[in-house]
């Protein structure tokens, strides 16, 4: 069985997540002062900063699954180093030079017009209401350039998407630490891709105590029959909130912009940009 909302989020992810990894949008965040010699400094502020200056405490409840100690650790001091504006005009630049090298003469050509606008019209689609990520990237003006309409557009489906999932696994019982584990007990990665989120050991091993009290896991760290359940009920879930915005355009529609993006999108993925194994669970399918 086929999700067309899981389908295109797959698709769409690489484009918007080629903010974190570029070379070249690593290097607009050094010039803005940012320390780039791990991950995280640049992308808490890159990808907040659509919500002005936000703190912790707000960042922590829209990003939902990292550690609360980390984001404070990396949004406490982000807005003294640049502002939201400086961000949001530094991270467009850097897309723009990431996506002209890596898409090549894809650029400006009658395909990726056509797949940004398909792309649009979704995006604009996307109800804001109660889903403050999709509301705040939705409330920036579009880019002109067809590249950077695209990455726009995918930016606002994958936060619409997000914000939609965090209502799922919150209606699941599933808190932040937990919603990690079940995706690693589904073998979305390896426990230790989720150590990206820097969950102390022991808060990590009460959040697996917690869920194994409640037959969700196994002694080993795998999900039971009951886990694996309610996490494709979450998956699930999140596709069917996801769906509304391709409402906009019609099957027909939605199976050209598949077929628009698959090019550049391997265009992306073959320079091994992009990790491998992440938290995202992408390869996974949960309607098999």
């Amino acid at each position: 069985m086929e999700n067309t909302a899981r389908r295109l989020w797959q698709l769409l992810e690489p484009v918007h997540a080629t903010l974190y990894y570029a070379p070249e949008v690593i290097a607009e965040a050094a010039a803005l002062g940012y320390d780039t010699g791990e991950r995280w400094p640049a992308y808490f502020p890159y990808r907040a900063a659509p919500l002005g200056p936000a703190g912790p405490h707000l960042v922590n409840a829209l990003f939902y699954s990292f550690n609360p100690r980390m984001v404070e650790r990396y949004t406490a001091p982000a807005w003294r180093t640049a502002t939201p504006e400086q961000v949001l005009k530094t991270r467009t630049a850097g897309m723009d030079r990431a996506l002209r090298r890596l898409l090549g003469d894809r650029i400006g050509s009658p395909e990726l017009r056509e797949a940004a606008a398909l792309a649009r019209r979704a995006a604009e689609a996307a109800g804001t209401a109660g889903r403050p990520m999709a509301a705040a990237n939705a409330a920036l003006p579009w880019p002109a350039e067809p590249h950077l309409e695209l990455w726009h557009a995918a930016t606002i489906l994958r936060e619409h998407r997000g914000d939609g999932h965090i209502a799922a696994l919150q209606a699941h019982g599933l808190g932040p630490a937990e919603s990690l584990i079940t995706h690693a007990a589904m073998g979305a990665a390896p426990e230790e891709v989720f150590g990206s989120r820097q969950w102390p050991a022991e808060e990590w091993a009460a959040a697996r105590d917690r869920l194994t009290a409640r037959g969700l896991l196994e002694a080993d760290g795998t999900a039971t029959a009951e886990g694996r359940r309610l996490r494709t009920a979450v998956e699930h879930r999140t596709d069917d909130l996801a769906a509304a915005p391709w409402d906009a355009l019609t099957p027909a529609e939605t199976d050209r912009l598949a077929d628009l993006l698959m090019p550049p999108v391997l265009d992306i993925v073959a320079t091994g940009l992009l990790p491998m194994q992440s938290t995202l669970g992408i390869g996974l399918d949960y309607y098999e």
